[in-house]
Formats: structure tokens, C-alpha cells, sequence
């Protein structure tokens, strides 16, 4: 032992063990826009499309959580176009419900999944101040595509958040 050395200086340092963080798992590519529904899509009603998938005669997609179904809506804005005060313009457009409408019909979201979504926007709307529904948001005479693409991405990243 060094004789210039107190005992308690030649300790060995204070070492801490080092935690391993296990990283959160990236998040999965964000689904693409889905084709024009089909026929079958648009004229058969919902019941009746469960009626033969239960029977093997017809394949809808596997329904998306909301913070999926949020990137497929964004996605479905950029590839048809993005529009307000209509829910589907004559040309193809959307606004967000017009998206929504789309995804649902073709069996890309559940009612429930596409209500918490809509939960998600609202809540991204009201920590700015906005107590409207999104859609009459998105439907103000001075909005702009960017302001709806963030709205979107945010409300997507909150429900990553809370694990849906």
C-alpha cells in the first residue's frame, strides 16, 4: 500500500455497472396508398364482404393500427391528391376524412382503429390551441398541405407513443 495514500483514497473508483437499453424497434415503413377500391369494394356492403371472407371466397387486407393508418392516410393524400371542403373532389382528391372513407371501405382500417386515429388528431389539434374537429380544420380557407402532412405525422408518432 502506498504509505502517501489514505485508505480511503486508494478505494478503487466508484465503477457502475453499465445498463444495456434495449432500443426501441425502429418503426415499421409506412404502409403505401392502396389501389381505387374495386367493385366489389364499392358496391358490396361491408356485412356481405365478411360474410365471404369467413368463407374463404374473398381476401380484405389486415386492418392497420392507428399509428399505421395515419401513414397510409398521409400516403393516399400524396398519391391521389390532397383537397379541402369536399371529402372526394371530382378530379380524385381527398381531404383526411376522404382518405379515411377510402381506407375503411377497402378493409385497410377498423371503425375502432379509425376513431382512435381520429382521437390522435384531435389531441395533436388541441395542444395548439384548435378545439374544431380535424376535418373542419382541414377544411379552413387558409390551410395548406404541409400544415395537414404535420398534423398527420404528429398524431401518427403519438400513437407509436402510446403503443398503438
Amino acid at each position: 500500500m502506498n504509505p502517501t495514500l489514505t485508505p480511503s483514497s486508494s478505494a478503487r473508483p466508484d465503477i457502475r455497472p453499465v445498463r444495456h437499453l434495449t432500443p426501441r424497434p425502429p418503426a415499421p415503413d409506412p404502409p403505401g396508398a392502396p389501389a381505387w377500391p374495386t367493385w366489389g369494394q364499392r358496391v358490396l356492403p361491408t356485412p356481405l364482404r365478411g360474410l365471404l371472407t369467413d368463407l374463404g371466397l374473398w381476401q380484405d387486407p389486415t386492418p392497420l393500427p392507428p399509428s399505421q393508418h395515419l401513414h397510409q392516410v398521409l400516403a393516399t393524400l400524396h398519391h391521389y391528391g390532397w383537397c379541402k371542403s369536399l371529402d372526394y373532389s371530382p378530379t380524385g382528391r381527398m381531404c383526411i376524412r376522404g382518405a379515411q372513407n377510402l381506407l375503411e371501405k377497402t378493409g385497410h382500417v377498423t371503425p375502432a382503429g379509425r376513431a382512435r386515429a381520429a382521437q390522435h388528431m384531435q389531441s395533436i389539434l388541441a395542444r395548439t390551441g384548435i378545439t374544431m374537429p380535424f376535418f373542419a380544420w382541414n377544411d379552413l380557407p387558409d390551410q395548406q398541405f404541409p400544415a395537414v402532412q404535420q398534423l398527420l405525422t404528429r398524431a401518427a408518432d403519438l400513437a407509436r407513443q402510446n403503443g398503438e
